[in-house]
């Protein structure tokens, strides 16, 4: 080998290792990622294949859990984490609130997937028939609008049923006790309440709401690291994919980390939807509208412009999207 090749290989050499050197003692960015029990971030959770895309690019991911949308989008707000999923009414709650949100994408409605239900005893028959009844629910939430919309539809107003508002875990409790006529509530805790108690569905959320599930993100780091979220968005979209087609599978890696058996997980599968795409103007105007409800209720302390929280890519970026 003629000397100088020697020396480009060994100058090479050299360049190599102390590259690989400098990369390794570089501190790792950490993504932290808000979620709950249901959804497809959860299942991408559990097959790990975000962290393994992201280690090659010296990130961490870091789940922290929240028991629903509003605590989740508080942690978002105050910088706990970065990232999550929520369902329709949160974000608007949180934007109203001032939160510094933007919406980066959303699965197809999912009506099936919410609903109002009654114990199994109960003589309730019909929505009409809560006027004056307690209702529990969690405050902010996905189904609080359902709750509005099937109020409306059976001719009552909001003001006519007495509203609890407690987490899952706490509202389960609440019904179960006879504490409450009836309560609110999604999946996977809808359908493990009509497998393990018998609960009864009075009325769901089909030709009444959507029920979309949102991915947020809060706007500095949206901003700050668009390939990142494009990342993570292409990322939900294979599992979406792979749960569409494998729903057995994908209540096989869900059911641990809901704590549930496999066969109710894979019921709430079956009712979720798939096929994770950008938010469109159609879906921010739905928004509005849910948002316009809440401002006439008073729910929410002033009107917001929805469409101010909805995420644009820079264009470089977004093409690879």
């Amino acid at each position: 080998m003629n000397p100088q090749r020697r020396l480009l290989i060994a100058a090479a050499l050299l360049w190599a290792g102390t590259a690989h050197a400098q990369s390794a003692s570089a501190p790792k960015e950490t993504l932290r990622i808000g979620f709950q029990k249901y959804g497809t971030l959860t299942l991408l959770k559990g097959q790990g294949a975000l962290e393994k895309r992201l280690a090659a690019r010296n990130i961490e991911v870091r789940w922290v859990e929240f028991p629903a949308g509003p605590q989740l989008l508080e942690g978002l707000n105050v910088g706990s984490i970065d990232f999550g999923t929520v369902g329709e009414a949160p974000p608007i709650f949180a934007q109203a609130a001032g939160a510094r949100l933007v919406y980066v994408g959303n699965e197809p409605p999912a009506p099936e997937g919410e609903a109002i239900i009654v114990p199994k005893g109960s003589g309730i028959k019909s929505v009409a028939e809560l006027k004056g009844k307690k209702v529990v629910l969690n405050k902010g939430s996905n189904v609080h609008y359902l709750l509005v919309r099937l109020l409306e539809k059976a001719g009552l107003r909001y003001g006519d049923i007495q509203t609890v508002f407690l987490p899952p875990a706490d509202a389960r409790a609440a019904f179960e006790r006879g504490s409450v006529d009836a309560w609110v509530i999604w999946d996977p805790f809808l359908a493990a309440a009509e497998q393990q108690i018998g609960a009864r569905v009075l009325a769901d959320g089909r030709g009444v709401v959507s029920n979309h599930q949102f991915y947020l993100a809060s706007r500095e780091y949206a901003d700050q690291h668009q390939d990142v979220v494009l990342e993570i968005f292409d990322e939900l979209a294979k599992t979406d994919d792979w749960a569409r087609r494998l729903p057995k599978e994908a209540a096989a890696v869900l059911a641990p980390q809901l704590g549930l058996a496999a066969p109710i997980v894979e019921v709430s599968l079956r009712r979720f939807s798939y096929g994770v795409k950008p938010v469109s103007a159609e879906v921010i105007a739905e928004q509005q509208r849910i948002a316009d409800v809440f401002a006439d209720l008073k729910l929410i302390p002033k009107r917001i412009n929805v469409a101010d929280a909805a995420w644009q890519p820079k264009p470089s970026v977004a093409a690879a999207r």
